[in-house]
């Protein structure tokens, strides 16, 4: 899952990137709040992280703007401002979790994975399944029954994010910012090729899943036995 975080702290834009990749995520990051509300509405994040006092944009004002614009991805405030109308404001604005800092990062990652899986419902957060198959995003495991085989980290994002949107169409350039990220220099062919790879893989479990070439717009996956 891909996290944007919003803060202009020179030390906390290394430290909580560095922390929230070894959990597994993929972490963006911006330092100003226009620049980040302009990220935000790519919509190609699952989760962000928000501190309140930015230069450009305060944080409350993307907030609001990414509200009225109908961005409903999940947002912690990450603040120094802890007062009770502080953290009342930010909520009743939209926020969806608010943290005053400074905060242990292990109860950061205990709410961003408490804000991620509300969305999901059943779905258990370290468990995706469609069709016939089930991955386990942080062992990078696809399964079918008991037939399994490991991906690359790559491959495994690519197949995370085709579970989470299951049946839909997702376009080319979607793909490749939601898997390499803002800042990396892809060429388009390698999203060519990490599909190849990732339909191997479903060969290698045996699974009925179809990944499908949508011509001119991206791809998609879908269970032959809908």
């Amino acid at each position: 899952m891909r996290i944007l975080l919003i803060e202009d702290d020179e030390s906390l834009c290394q430290t909580i990137p560095f922390q929230l990749r070894h959990e597994g995520f993929a972490v963006d990051v911006s330092q100003d709040g226009e620049e980040g509300l302009m990220f935000i509405r790519e919509r190609i994040h699952d989760l962000v992280l928000l501190d309140r006092m930015l230069p450009g944009l305060d944080g409350m004002e993307v907030l609001r703007a990414m509200r009225r614009e109908g961005i409903s991805t999940p947002v912690i405030f990450l603040t120094a401002l802890g007062q009770v109308g502080d953290r009342t404001q930010g909520l009743n604005n939209g926020a969806d979790d608010y943290m005053v800092k400074p905060f242990a990062f292990e109860e950061l990652l205990a709410r961003i994975r408490c804000v991620l899986r509300r969305p999901l419902s059943l779905q258990d957060a370290d468990t995706l399944s469609y069709g016939d198959i089930t991955y386990e995003p942080r062992r990078l495991v696809l399964r079918r029954g008991r037939t399994a085989t490991t991906l690359s980290k790559r491959l495994g994002d690519l197949l995370e994010l085709f579970l989470r949107n299951p049946g839909q169409t997702l376009p080319r350039q979607t793909i490749l910012l939601r898997v390499w990220g803002m800042d990396c220099d892809v060429e388009d062919g390698n999203l060519d090729n990490y599909t190849y790879f990732l339909r191997r893989s479903l060969g290698k479990v045996g699974s009925r899943l179809q990944l499908t070439t949508v011509r001119g717009v991206g791809y998609r996956m879908e269970d032959r036995h809908d």
